[in-house]
């Protein structure tokens, strides 16, 4: 069973900085774009940032140069370093993954999230 797991939320002050990292783990034949989302209290899930297999980055608007996306394709996976961070980005943050398990269609995988509280 394939599942995406989250590490490295917590509290940090505005300004500072946090790294979020997410592992696939199961059986997997393929994995392709990976991604960050984000979900703040009362508002819809959104893009933060994707990273495609062959390392191309794409990111939301809002992130304007403070977070970077990357990933290690031998460990299968995702990071997101979010520096300058603002209490608007508080939110719970979601790992996804478009992946071929090894028994099983392609198809997209969420993780569990991880919350990243930003306050003074």
């Amino acid at each position: 069973q394939v599942q995406l797991v989250e590490s490295g939320g917590g509290f940090v002050q505005p300004g500072g900085s946090l790294r979020l990292s997410c592992a696939a783990s199961g059986s997997i034949l393929g994995i392709y774009t990976m991604g960050w989302y984000r979900q703040a209290p009362g508002q819809q899930r959104e893009l933060v940032a994707t990273i495609t297999g062959g390392g191309r980055a794409n990111y939301a608007d809002f992130v304007n140069g403070r977070f970077t996306i990357s990933r290690d394709n031998a460990k299968v996976t995702v990071f997101l370093q979010m520096n300058s961070l603002k209490f608007e980005d508080t939110a719970v943050y979601y790992c996804n993954a478009d992946l071929r398990p090894r028994s099983g269609l392609r198809n997209e995988y969420w993780g569990q999230g991880t919350q990243v509280t930003v306050s003074s």
